[in-house]
């Protein structure tokens, strides 16, 4: 409820020096991870997640929007190889699967963040990879239900989609 809310600011130690000392993340706030193809995104966000499972008892949701299923099948054994398996959710929709289904994977993932935190009341950290590809596969569903895409090309309810999200 809005007359419930709080606040305040509180620091999220993600045991990652460089991060919580350049850049550090708020609790509850949002942070998009920004690089190219082979730079250690994908190892810092397994980082991230055995440090959430072991220093904060918490639980991670990842949600694979487009994963290839090679990045899927890594990241289950890394997950399971170092020890953080039963402290994580993953959601996959991989890129050789349908739009909706690729779609509402993000949302899925999004809603079981929800429910460890709300039922729970666990910390969640909750990744998406890769938000493009998630509106991406809202264009490719606008195309089939054959809306007017708008004047740059994407789909016209993006930003319904986003806020959704």
């Amino acid at each position: 409820n809005f007359d419930q809310l709080e606040s305040k600011t509180e620091m999220f130690e993600t045991g990652v020096k460089v991060i919580d000392l350049l850049t550090p993340y708020v609790k509850g706030g949002k942070i998009g991870l920004f690089g190219g193809a082979g730079v250690g995104k994908t190892v810092l966000i397994q980082e991230m997640i055995y440090r959430v499972a072991n220093n904060h008892d918490g639980v991670s949701v990842f949600a694979g929007v487009g994963e290839r299923t090679r990045e899927g099948n890594d990241l289950i054994q890394e997950m399971t190889e170092s020890g953080v398996f039963d402290k994580t959710a993953l959601v996959f929709g991989q890129m050789d699967e349908p739009p909706g289904t690729r779609l509402r994977v993000a949302l899925a993932g999004l809603t079981m963040a929800e429910y460890f935190r709300d039922v729970q009341k666990q910390d969640v950290l909750f990744f998406i990879d890769n938000i493009f590809r998630f509106t991406q596969a809202g264009s490719e569903v606008s195309t089939l239900l054959g809306r007017m895409p708008s004047a740059v090309g994407y789909q016209p309810n993006l930003a319904d989609e986003m806020g959704q999200l």
